[in-house]
C-alpha cells in the first residue's frame, strides 16, 4: 500500500473499518448498514443475504463415491507430478 493512505485518517477523522459506517452486526444489520442505508440500498442487499441456501442440496451416495474417486485419483495425478518435478530437481543438483 502506498505510503500516502498513511494520512486517511485525518482526512475523514475516521479509520478504515468505520469510514462507511459502522454496524457491529447486532439487531440483524450487516457491516456499513448505515451507508447503506442512506444510499437506498439495504432492501436489495437483505434480499441478497437471504436469496442463497448456506448449504448445497444432498447428494445420493453413488454420487458422492463417484464424486470422492474421482477426487482421491486428482489427488493422486498432483501427486505424482510432484514427485517427479522433485526427482527432476535431485537430478539437475547432482549434476
Amino acid at each position: 500500500m502506498p505510503r500516502g493512505y498513511r494520512w486517511m485518517f485525518w482526512l475523514t477523522g475516521l479509520p478504515g473499518w468505520m469510514r462507511f459506517g459502522f454496524s457491529p452486526g447486532w439487531g440483524g444489520l450487516p457491516p456499513a448498514a448505515q451507508y447503506l442505508i442512506s444510499t437506498g440500498q439495504l432492501p436489495q442487499f437483505m434480499s441478497f443475504l437471504q436469496s442463497y441456501s448456506p448449504m448445497g442440496a444432498w447428494m445420493r451416495e453413488e454420487d458422492e463415491i463417484e464424486m470422492l474417486r474421482e477426487r482421491a485419483e486428482a489427488l493422486e495425478r498432483e501427486l505424482r507430478e510432484i514427485r517427479r518435478r522433485i526427482e527432476e530437481l535431485k537430478r539437475s543438483e547432482e549434476e
